[in-house]
């Protein structure tokens, strides 16, 4: 089964503050919802740009997608 990456990019000089703090929120979310998710994460592209990401069942990733409305996704490997 194909695994997504679910991604939220956060701009400016507090990208990664912000992009640590949302992914408190996405635990949050795994968590209320008792989702079987493992893999979530924050990553920083460069000063000005970070960003936070959950991967997901490709089955599973469309209800997750309509409630948190990710900036984009990919396919993980």
């Amino acid at each position: 089964m194909r695994k997504l990456k679910l991604i939220w990019d956060f701009r400016g000089p507090a990208g990664q503050k912000t992009a640590e703090h949302h992914l408190v929120h996405l635990k949050e979310y795994i968590e209320i919802n008792q989702l079987d998710i493992t893999v979530t994460g924050v990553e920083t592209i460069n000063d000005m740009h970070s960003l936070a990401y959950i991967v997901v069942d490709e089955a599973e990733m469309k209800p997750i997608r309509d409630q948190l409305k990710p900036h984009r996704g990919l396919v993980y490997s």
